[in-house]
């Protein structure tokens, strides 16, 4: 994607207008390998899902309204297709992620070091499925910070259901592997589901990535009692 980094607002525009138009290729074919389809593991939801929502809650999350300063860091364009155990795309599921900014800031009422928090970052941002099941976020890279490994954290709900609560790891850090619910995830095979390379853009001038999460899920809601425990009951 070329964007003209100069101009925010028309970065966010185009972004908002072109960001699943003309991107097939980023997509992998739904039901194209349904006999080796495993669900995406469980994660915790962790304590700082958003406890007041920003003011703007779309799916660029570098922008926030019409503002003209970015959030900053390593701008990622993550995306994905949610389907169901059949491999068929699961259309209107709302997808949401939330993260830490650059300086490893929730936007959580809670959250430590809120005085160094990127006010530019809008922190959260979700995200209706075409009927193709595909999803597209603006973000940063998750950066490092104490006690986690890199991540961005994942809800897919359908019918106003959640159906999935899991977190987007990155493939290749060596945190990875010291990270307490990292472990927790389990089998390779399980960890693999939530384990995503972020590869770099291409002749891009600003050290941009680019990252796909295929979300696989069953319909039905979530156990609350099990809820982002991986050893929980699942359904």
């Amino acid at each position: 994607m070329n964007f003209d980094p100069s101009c925010p607002l028309c970065h966010r525009r185009n972004f908002l207008r072109t960001a699943l138009a003309g991107s097939a290729a980023l997509f992998t074919i739904p039901g194209a390998f349904a006999e080796a389809l495993t669900r995406t593991a469980r994660d915790a939801e962790g304590p700082f899902y958003p406890d007041k929502m920003p003011l703007d809650t779309d799916n660029d999350l570098l922008i926030l309204n019409d503002a003209t300063t970015p959030g900053v860091g390593a701008v990622t364009y993550l995306s994905g297709i949610v389907m169901d155990l059949n491999g068929q795309p699961v259309r209107n599921a709302l997808v949401e992620i939330w993260q830490v900014d650059n300086n490893g800031v929730y936007i959580h009422t809670q959250a430590g070091n809120k005085e160094k928090a990127d006010k530019n970052f809008q922190g959260y941002g979700r995200f209706l499925t075409d009927r193709k099941g595909r999803y597209y976020f603006r973000t940063i890279k998750p950066p490092r910070y104490p006690a986690r490994t890199p991540h961005i954290h994942y809800a897919v709900s359908h019918k106003n259901r959640r159906v999935l609560t899991t977190q987007l790891y990155i493939e290749g850090e060596k945190l990875n592997a010291d990270d307490f619910l990292y472990k927790r995830i389990g089998k390779p095979d399980l960890q693999k589901t939530v384990t995503v390379p972020f590869k770099p853009v291409e002749n891009s001038k600003n050290g941009e990535f680019t990252a796909h999460f295929d979300i696989v899920v069953g319909l039905t809601p979530e156990d609350p009692a099990g809820r982002g425990r991986p050893g929980g009951r699942r359904r």
